[in-house]
Order: C-alpha cells, then sequence, then structure tokens
C-alpha cells in the first residue's frame, strides 16, 4: 500500500483484512476505552466545580454547544485506542517461495556407425534413438546437455548447453555420412564426453552412450574410458540396441548386421556407477530414457523468502494528531475548563 499516513483507506475494511499482527491482545483492550471514561466520570463526578450561569439562548444552539463538548473527549478516546492499534503492530508479509537447483550435466553419446540404419527399430535404429532423445532433452529442466556422435572416431558436436533448440537442431542433422571413418569408437567417444564434463560444476555428471555394437576402433579402450569417469565422477548408463537373432550367444549377441558386445556395455556401465539397458524396439527404447530420466532428477530445494512491511507508525501519526487536537480543544468552549 503506497496511500499518505493521512489517507482514510487506511481505516478501511480492506486495509485492516490485510494485516497480521504481532501482538493481537493490544487489540483485545479496545473495547474497554469507554469503560475508562465511564471511571473517570463516577470517579470524579463528586469533586466537579461547578458554575451556575443564566443566560438567554436558542434551544437549539444549547445542543449543539452540549454534544460539542464530546469532542475532546472522543480525540482522546480515538488517540488512544489507534495507540493500541500501533502496540499491536500491524504488518503485511509477502512470502514467495524459490527453487533453486544445480542441474545435472549430462552428455548423450550416439552410435552413427552404419549398422545404425538397420530397420529391426522403426523407421532405423539411429532414428528411432534421435527420436526418444528428443523427448528425454524436452523433459528436461535447467540440466545442460551435450551431444557426441562416433563411429569409427568420436566428434564433439554440441557442448553442454540449455539451449534445447540448438540441441534439436543438431539431432535432426545427424546421419551416418557425418564420420566416414568405419568401426565403433566407444573408448573414444566415452573419453571425449569425460573431457567435456571434468572441470563442469553440475550437481551431477552422466554419460548417456546408445550403440548397437561392440568396440572396434579408437585409440583409447572402453575400460580404461569408463576408469576415467569413474574418476571424474561421470556416471555412465549404456544402451545397447537392436534385436537378438535366434541362438544368440550370452555376452556377444549377433544383432541384424552387427555385434552387440553386452559384457563389454555391462562392463563399462558398473565402472561407470551407472546401468547398463537394452532396448530391442522403440518401445522398448523409450522405457529406458524413462528409466533415466526418473533415475537422474534434478535435486532441487525451496526457499521461502518473506518480505515483512509495518505499518504501526501509520497509526501512531493519527494517534499524535488526534492527542493535538484533545490538548487544542481543551481550552476552547468545546471543553469545561471547570473540569480536572
Amino acid at each position: 500500500m503506497t496511500d499518505p499516513w493521512f489517507s482514510l483507506k487506511w481505516f478501511g475494511y480492506e486495509a485492516l483484512r490485510s494485516y497480521e499482527w504481532v501482538y493481537p491482545y493490544f487489540l483485545y483492550l479496545i473495547p474497554f476505552i469507554p469503560i475508562l471514561f465511564w471511571l473517570r466520570n463516577a470517579f470524579h463526578r463528586n469533586h466537579k466545580q461547578r458554575l451556575t450561569i443564566t443566560y438567554t439562548s436558542v434551544s437549539g444552539f444549547r445542543s449543539w454547544l452540549t454534544l460539542l463538548r464530546f469532542v475532546q473527549p472522543v480525540f482522546v478516546g480515538s488517540a488512544i485506542c489507534l495507540i493500541l492499534v500501533s502496540l499491536a503492530r500491524p504488518q503485511v508479509i509477502s512470502e514467495r517461495r524459490d527453487q533453486y537447483s544445480e542441474g545435472i550435466d549430462i552428455m548423450l553419446l550416439l552410435d552413427i556407425s552404419d549398422s545404425m540404419m538397420e530397420k529391426d527399430l522403426s523407421p532405423n535404429r539411429l532414428e528411432a534413438a534421435k527420436k526418444v532423445a528428443r523427448r528425454f532433452i524436452k523433459g528436461r529442466l535447467q540440466d545442460r546437455i551435450g551431444l557426441i556422435i562416433f563411429a569409427g572416431e568420436a566428434v564433439s558436436l554440441c557442448p553442454l548447453t540449455t539451449d534445447y533448440e540448438l540441441l534439436y537442431g543438431f539431432l535432426d542433422e545427424i546421419n551416418p555420412a557425418m564420420i566416414p571413418t568405419a568401426g565403433t569408437a566407444i573408448g573414444s567417444a566415452l573419453a571425449v564426453a569425460v573431457n567435456r564434463m571434468r572441470e563442469t560444476r553440475g550437481e551431477s555428471k552422466v554419460a548417456i552412450l546408445i550403440s548397437d555394437g561392440d568396440n572396434t576402433s579408437g585409440n583409447l579402450g572402453p575400460t580404461t574410458s569408463a576408469q576415467l569417469a569413474n574418476a571424474f565422477g561421470v556416471k555412465v548408463y549404456t544402451i545397447s540396441v537392436g534385436r537378438a537373432k535366434k541362438g544368440a550367444r550370452t555376452d556377444s549377441t549377433s544383432v541384424a548386421g552387427a555385434l552387440v558386445d553386452e559384457g563389454e556395455l555391462q562392463n563399462i556401465a558398473g565402472m561407470g556407477n551407472g546401468k547398463y539397458f537394452r532396448a530391442t524396439d522403440n518401445t522398448a527404447l523409450e522405457t529406458v530414457f524413462k528409466q533415466i530420466d526418473q533415475l537422474e532428477k534434478v535435486k532441487s530445494r525451496d526457499v521461502l523468502s518473506r518480505d515483512v512491511s509495518d505499518f504501526y507508525r501509520i497509526y501512531l501519526y493519527w494517534a499524535v494528531l488526534f492527542l493535538l487536537l484533545a490538548i487544542g480543544t481543551k481550552s476552547t468552549f468545546m471543553a469545561n475548563i471547570l473540569e480536572d
């Protein structure tokens, strides 16, 4: 409220209803103010000095004169009432709840080798992975997300960013022709991700590796990269995509033109304090990303801030004004100078 102190709005219902009272018990004394005047009058009734004056007056003038003699006690009573209101300390408290979070740093590592064009996922493994990755990014809030693509070598396509529209643009452009070198450099891709996140200050660091083949190229092995990830606090989730053929082996499964070394991907996830997932169709792949989304929720904290505005001075100013008016009318015809 920005009204001046002498505005009558301070006595309105809306203003009084908006207050929170620090010492509300002072308000309970207000009904006793008339009783105080009654007691004062009762105790001093026999001690009042009276002067009988005979004068001729119009009855209307006499009645107005009688009423004006109540003005001074009304000023005093109002001043006492407003002093009690000030002592009750009216306040307006506005609360604001702010949510703070440091966010999570997430690197998406996407295999774009030729085998990712197999159509056991619709329309193919790569497009299915891109589609689900887009939904995953859309569901994140305040997280920095980067993108790494790899085939025979690894390329950092997009650094960590909160510009999700930029990420969507990069996802749309991804195709196997971007890296002509044949092979699957899982170790190199993970090493690039660790290098990108080693000096970041995110609350959590996560690498999500999506591939359909084992490590067949690159200068750094997956085990060494996983050890680096563990050393720099990067949690690694690995996802193998594609359907297994019948009669496949346990840790090395032939998948529609690609050999998925599940044991190696499981080992990477284990060393990286993450988890290994297998997605054999579009639904399973989407479920995997939903599970990761639940596992890597942003840890936020709510901070409640209170803005307190005191208004007792307004009513104290009014109390002083009424006291001055009471003193000013004490020596006029409005008061009986023979009293007190």
